[in-house]
């Protein structure tokens, strides 16, 4: 059974989608600002489980009326939705807060202001400074305008995204919408942050190691309260995997906790023991920094020798021995001299296969302050990765001044990449290299039969 509601608040009017199960139980609550009408196979794939699944557009997008600000009045419209939802009778008291990417971050606001059964994110998008920037300060660039042309200042997704150009200075003048501007001017971490420690609801966190806010969401579940479940697969930021849909409800039916991260097809438990930190050799040292031409970001599984061609990066080399399942965060610090005030180091991670392919199993991109011509010292966590290390294996580690189009282009001038108008060639030189890997026992885990339990 559907049914369509109405739902007041101060300021605007909510539209809001029931879908019943046959028999009273608990009930799914999904805030969303992409369209509660393309929540509806999931609503009833929910409601054939036993769960009644309440679907609600945010306010100002799609069926629901006021002005769309992103995160600004998710929290305390998420408090009205579950005294809403409540005061309905359409749950037997047990109400479970899900979503994905800024829906999920509607689900974590609305467990701190009410009571709930549990709360399941996938690819979460938690914050403006959480999406605009990584934890080390380098401006993401693709994902951001992509999102914003498609979907800011908007009661609905664009049918045709407002134009931009990945190339265009400066970033920040891209789009002519309040917001935007709000975006690049935010704190890395928003207050929530501070309080998430405080709850004790169980939660699910769903990860992709291709998705962009992988590291929010290993955030998330080490800040988070209540008993936590880590479960991390071979996704990007867009789910298409129809085992997520069973892992929801199996995990809803049973909240407990349990982490595991995905290598390859499989799950591995990640209690495997860090290895002693390995000292690299490089292959080459000294690398020139072009924002005019960029070093390349690829996707993680991407074959790197697309790019073997390339002079712009150090190489740093390292052997495996026995191999073994790598399943974690990859520490990595090197001793290093920039020429610029302030530069970002872009890492990425492969391992040279039997067969002559070297996939990246990960990335990271660290923005730092030099003075210029001292070494300095520069950390960077990649990952987490999953992947399985042949005996005799070799790791590849490039190292970069640039990530693009994923990451704006440092100017080298000490101006903000997002502000700057002027590029400037960097002079780069790794002196020291370190690796620190997290060896698993790679013993696999059916992920859904462990969670059911």
């Amino acid at each position: 059974m559907i049914s369509q509601h109405v739902i007041d608040l101060d300021g605007a009017r909510l539209g809001a989608t029931v879908v019943r199960a046959a028999s009273p139980g608990p009930a799914v609550l999904i805030r969303t600002p992409y369209g509660r009408h393309n929540h509806i196979a999931e609503a009833h794939g929910w409601a054939k489980r036993g769960f009644t699944c309440v679907l609600v557009d945010v306010r100002g997008r799609y069926g629901s009326t006021g002005d769309f600000v992103p995160y600004a009045h998710e929290r305390a419209d998420g408090a009205a939705v579950l005294k809403w939802l409540h005061d309905n009778d359409f749950s037997d008291g047990r109400v479970f807060a899900v979503g994905a990417s800024y829906a999920a971050y509607c689900a974590v606001v609305t467990a701190l202001e009410g009571e709930l059964a549990g709360v399941i994110t996938a690819v979460p998008a938690l914050g403006l400074g959480e999406t605009a920037r990584e934890p080390g300060g380098a401006a993401r660039l693709a994902c951001r305008l992509g999102w914003w042309a498609e979907h800011g200042g908007t009661s609905a997704a664009r049918a045709t995204p407002l134009p931009y150009s990945l190339e265009a200075l400066p970033v920040r003048a891209a789009f002519d919408i309040p917001a935007w501007q709000d975006l690049w001017d935010a704190p890395p971490l928003s207050p929530l942050w501070a309080e998430l420690s405080g709850t004790d609801t169980p939660l699910l966190a769903v990860g992709g190691l291709r998705d962009p806010f992988l590291r929010h969401t290993l955030r998330l579940a080490e800040t988070w309260g209540g008993p936590t479940t880590l479960v991390i697969g071979d996704w990007a930021h867009e789910l298409g995997d129809k085992r997520i849909g069973a892992l929801y409800t199996s995990w809803a039916s049973s909240p407990r906790a349990l982490s595991t991260v995905a290598v390859s097809s499989r799950f591995v438990r990640t209690a495997g023991k860090r290895g002693s930190p390995i000292r690299a050799v490089s292959a080459k040292r000294q690398f020139r920094a072009e924002p005019t031409r960029p070093f390349p970001s690829r996707e993680v599984g991407v074959d790197l020798r697309c790019d073997a061609e390339r002079e712009d990066r150090a190489l740093v080399l390292a052997e495996c021995g026995e191999g073994g399942v790598l399943a974690g965060l990859v520490e990595v610090e090197i001793e290093a001299v920039a020429d610029a005030p302030d530069a970002d180091w872009a890492f990425r991670l492969a391992v040279e296969l039997p067969d002559g392919s070297w996939p990246q199993l990960g990335n990271a991109v660290v923005r730092h302050r030099h003075t210029p011509g001292e070494p300095t010292t520069i950390r960077a966590e990649i990952g987490p990765v999953g992947a399985e290390v042949p005996p005799k294996a070799r790791l590849r580690l490039e190292i970069a001044g640039h990530h693009w189009p994923r990451h704006a282009r440092n100017p080298h001038t000490g101006v903000d990449a997002v502000d700057a108008t002027e590029l400037l060639p960097s002079r780069r030189e790794v002196l020291d290299c370190t690796l620190s890997l997290p060896w698993s026992d790679g013993t696999p885990v059916d992920v859904i039969k462990e969670v059911g339990r």
